[in-house]
């Protein structure tokens, strides 16, 4: 089934121009096609691309970096290996954002602990003041 470009913004959720930018940058696997008139036709198989595209930029992989998978995946069958390392690089450095992520996540609880807890005691004015510096975990 052909889908417009409209069509593949409101299925995909990224906008029109992000649309164009991907095509711009190499980042679709199959050339987008276009008609007679110039208008860009899209499929299905686009759409799934797009999903994988999207959450490798969303969860940091640079652009370059899609493209490169790009290309090794347009390549064919005897680069897999390749693929498989560039995926696993990722992998790593998804898996070292989320440990860090993880961290600040545990100061943020902690600190809506601390918080949570001179509200309930009424001791509110305990906390940290830039006037009163006392201890820097109390802010």
């Amino acid at each position: 089934m052909d889908l417009s470009i409209g069509e593949v913004a409101e299925r995909s959720g990224l906008s029109v121009h992000a649309l164009r930018f991907y095509e711009r940058e190499g980042l679709f696997a199959n050339p987008v096609r276009r008609l007679s008139n110039g208008r860009r036709i899209y499929h299905e198989e686009d759409l799934e691309w797009l999903a994988v595209c999207t959450r490798l930029r969303s969860s940091g992989m640079p652009l370059a970096t899609i493209r490169e998978y790009v290309e090794l995946a347009r390549q064919g069958a005897g680069n897999e290996r390749d693929r498989l390392e560039l995926l696993r690089r990722h992998e790593r450095h998804v898996q070292e954002q989320i440990r860090e992520l993880q961290e600040a996540l545990d100061v943020v609880r902690y600190k809506v602990r601390v918080y949570e807890e001179h509200l309930a005691r009424g001791e509110a004015d305990h906390l940290w003041n830039p006037s009163h510096h006392q201890n820097p975990n109390s802010a």
